[in-house]
């Protein structure tokens, strides 16, 4: 493995135990999972925009085993596949997409704005990820004659909104820095 491969992965790890901890810092929780963190989907977008798509999945990808590894919560499922859905659907499909922050930036050619936009996108990503969960494994928590779908919506929607203006605004302010410090690795 090369020095600079070798910086990456430590950069990398370092990340995910920045997330994790950020992770813990919750504003506040909701009952069924989710919340409001300091900027713990941050680092994870940060490796994106540094180090592009492979890097940033990569690292979102075992961020999102550790995150169930830590705070694994299902509701009681039935079967074998609804037990996959939430495995799939709350941690790991909805934490890898945030490595995918570069892609959905790159067309902006404003760094802070791309870096805006990235986040927007990929929080929407795991919004989509957590509504699919709420309305196919979560459903039975709606309270009565609420439609399934505004539940979900409502509920995922109300953390998800706030996780994505922290990120967006951390983003906004690191990407200066970042770009200032340059890649490990780089010649100067």
């Amino acid at each position: 493995m090369r020095r600079r491969n070798v910086l990456i992965l430590v950069e990398c790890a370092m990340m995910i135990a920045m997330a994790t901890v950020l992770s813990m810092v919750k504003l506040f929780s909701l009952p069924q999972g989710g919340s409001v963190t300091l900027a713990s989907l941050a680092p994870l977008v940060v490796v994106s925009f540094r180090h592009g798509l492979k890097w940033g999945l990569g690292t979102a990808f075992v961020h999102s085993l550790l995150q169930m590894v830590l705070g694994f919560y299902a509701p009681p499922v039935q079967t074998v596949l609804a037990f996959a859905g939430v495995v799939l659907l709350d941690y790991v499909l909805a934490f890898t997409v945030l490595g995918t922050a570069s892609f959905f930036a790159r067309p902006v050619k404003n760094r802070i704005a791309g870096a805006a936009v990235g986040t927007v996108v990929v929080c929407a990503l795991r919004l989509l990820c957590s509504f699919l969960s709420g309305i196919l494994i979560w459903g039975s928590y709606a309270p009565e004659g609420t439609p399934v779908w505004l539940y979900s919506l409502t509920y995922n929607g109300s953390y998800m909104l706030w996780e994505t203006v922290i990120t967006a605004v951390v983003m906004a302010i690191l990407v200066p820095v970042l770009d200032r410090i340059g890649r490990p690795g780089a010649k100067v």
